[in-house]
């Protein structure tokens, strides 16, 4: 068989294709509760380890999750690009459809499935960056989870351009005056670079290929 068409072959026949994912996964769930781990240790005065049954408590009487989090000003890594605090979120990225728990992590749960099936059968083996992309909405879907499993919420720290303001006084529904006022996390970052992958993928024509160039090349004898 030759390159061309060990490339044209879906990537759930590929051993090599299945590493990939779950190095990408195992490696990417690894940073984000790490991450987290270290700035809740760190950035408060005292280490930070939220109570479930508080966070369903304060949930359940409509209380804000920063009751549980002592008061700590934000830790400043680049001025107006990028600082850290903790934010203990009950909703899914940036805090959409806060409240929802057991909704998002069912829906992590479907997702996941299409997530594999669209590995194992919508790509193909030599689609490298796709099953990158693939490897890190499963990484993020599993951080995030892991967070609603044992905390029931989400634990942030990241704010990127924190205080930066739309010019001339536009404003938004979502945001208001500030260009970024989520406070997120890296499973989210996996997440948003993942579903870009994607999208770049389903914007090109459905037709086997690689991501290798020198794989689509026919072979000459």
């Amino acid at each position: 068989m030759s390159r061309r068409d060990l490339s044209a072959s879906p990537a759930g026949k590929s051993r090599r294709a299945w590493v990939l994912l779950v190095l990408v996964i195992l490696l990417g769930t690894w940073a984000d509760l790490w991450s987290k781990q270290v700035a809740f240790d760190r950035l408060a005065p005292d280490p930070v380890e939220p109570n479930r049954a508080e966070v369903v408590e304060l949930t359940r009487a409509g209380e804000p999750l920063g009751l549980l989090l002592p008061p700590h000003a934000p830790t400043v890594f680049i001025p107006s690009v990028l600082e850290f605090k903790l934010v203990l979120n009950r909703g899914a990225v940036f805090g959409l459809g806060a409240g929802g728990r057991w909704f998002f992590i069912a829906f992590t749960g479907i997702a996941f499935g299409v997530a594999l099936w669209m590995f194992a059968r919508w790509t193909m083996r030599g689609e490298w960056l796709t099953h990158v992309s693939i490897g890190l909405v499963i990484a993020g879907g599993l951080g995030n989870l892991y967070d609603r499993v044992r905390y029931a919420c989400v634990r942030d720290f990241l704010h990127p351009l924190p205080g930066v303001e739309y010019p001339f006084g536009i404003s938004t529904p979502w945001s208001g005056t500030e260009i970024w006022p989520y406070v997120s996390n890296i499973a989210d970052l996996w997440l948003i670079i993942g579903i870009v992958g994607v999208m770049i993928r389903l914007a090109r024509p459905d037709k086997p290929h690689s991501d290798n160039p020198e794989e689509d090349k026919p072979e000459t004898d």
